[in-house]
């Protein structure tokens, strides 16, 4: 199991069309094989931060299975417009 982490920073104002368009999204993700879950969490500190965790079979499952799929430019397009910065995303593994 491979876990995706990303810091998000939703621009100033957004935060809710954000979280919407988050629920719209969440099952495009959920129906790209390798698949296994996905959270968004919102920071106590700064409501405009959120960090997205999604398990996938593999790092591949994201970067190709999900990254290179049909329903990743409709989540590009409920979502992308929303950062600033666009964020950094990682991949860590179990020791």
């Amino acid at each position: 199991m491979v876990l995706e982490v990303a810091i998000l920073r939703v621009r100033l104002g957004l935060v809710e069309q954000f979280e919407e368009n988050f629920r719209l999204a969440s099952p495009i993700i959920a129906s790209i094989e390798g698949y296994q879950s996905h959270e968004l969490r919102r920071c106590i500190e700064d409501d405009h931060k959120y960090i997205l965790l999604v398990k996938w079979d593999s790092m591949e499952s994201h970067t190709i299975g999900f990254r290179e799929s049909e329903g990743y430019q409709e989540w590009k397009r409920l979502l992308h417009h929303f950062y600033d910065p666009f964020p950094v995303v990682e991949h860590f593994t179990l020791i």
